[in-house]
């Protein structure tokens, strides 16, 4: 129906590489390089790492040579979620993962590699600079 919102579309960044987060992991390039290949679905799209609050799908999650670029649909359009990303009163993304590989380092640790479970739409990320670019409706 024209006039009528579709299902909300969103480019961004879930992790970024060689910047220490919140909780003093940094993300060395190609940490979730295995992961990635062994998927066989899409990924899911939480609201604030609830899987209760499933909100949608992640289409693309590859990495490039700034971090974890994830291209995600919000499947309702008239969701709460869709409506604060809309008005960019959220906009941070996170991730839920297990470490695979890691090394601690005096200020933290060295993630070289990850499982990753999820994406998610949050408040506030761990990682201040992992946030949506793009918004497409």
């Amino acid at each position: 129906m024209s006039g009528q919102p579709q299902a909300l579309k969103f480019a961004g960044y879930a992790a970024l590489f060689g910047k220490a987060d919140g909780a003093r992991d940094t993300i060395i390039p190609g940490a979730f390089a295995r992961s990635l290949s062994e998927r066989t679905t899409d990924l899911p799209l939480y609201w604030q790492h609830k899987p209760e609050k499933q909100i949608g799908w992640v289409s693309v999650a590859r990495e490039d040579r700034r971090g974890l670029q994830v291209i995600a649909t919000i499947t309702n359009p008239h969701s709460r979620a869709a409506e604060l990303l809309r008005r960019k009163k959220v906009s941070g993304l996170s991730f839920g993962y297990r470490a695979r590989g890691f090394r601690r380092t005096p200020v933290g640790r060295e993630l070289s590699e990850i499982e990753l479970f999820e994406i998610s739409l949050v408040t506030h990320p761990l990682h201040h600079d992992a946030r949506v670019h793009l918004i497409s409706e």
